[in-house]
């Protein structure tokens, strides 16, 4: 399995001036240190630190399966995080709703759970073995934010 980052030329835009999924400025705040996860680092925005909140939508064009929600970056540039490891946005809270998708970005029905920080790995590998699921989005169990995606090997 493989954590995936949101794409360093779209944060860079982002970072920049760009505008959010509803064509709104990027909303600038302070992190108060805890539960304000970067999804291009994958680590939590460092108390003190500028960070931005935006309407994200995780899929290339609007269609009823592409749920849009809150997220935070690193107001400044970060380093693109990722790899095979769980990254520290996903360690800091009880669990995760992980969903598959197929490659027409349809939630694969029967993939949709909430999962310990200490379950993903297994139930990362259990999902992969369904052949339709062509990646799995990681979201917060608590207010459906979207985390990062996960691809296969």
């Amino acid at each position: 399995m493989h954590f995936t980052a949101l794409p360093t030329t779209a944060v860079r835009a982002l970072q920049n001036g760009g505008t959010d999924a509803y064509a709104l400025a990027c909303e600038t705040a302070i992190s108060d240190g805890a539960g304000t996860p970067c999804r291009h680092c994958l680590t939590h925005i460092p108390k003190g630190e500028n960070m931005l909140i935006l309407a994200y939508r995780p899929f290339a064009k609007a269609q009823a399966y592409a749920e849009t929600g809150p997220i935070f970056l690193c107001a400044k540039e970060c380093t693109r995080g990722g790899g095979t490891s769980l990254p520290p946005i996903l360690t800091t809270s009880p669990d995760y709703l992980l969903k598959g998708y197929c490659t027409q970005d349809r939630i694969v029905y029967g993939t949709g759970k909430i999962v310990t920080p200490a379950e993903i790995p297994a139930y990362v590998a259990d999902v992969f073995t369904d052949k339709k699921v062509a990646y799995i989005h990681v979201r917060s169990a608590r207010n459906n934010c979207y985390q990062l995606r996960i691809d296969r090997p």
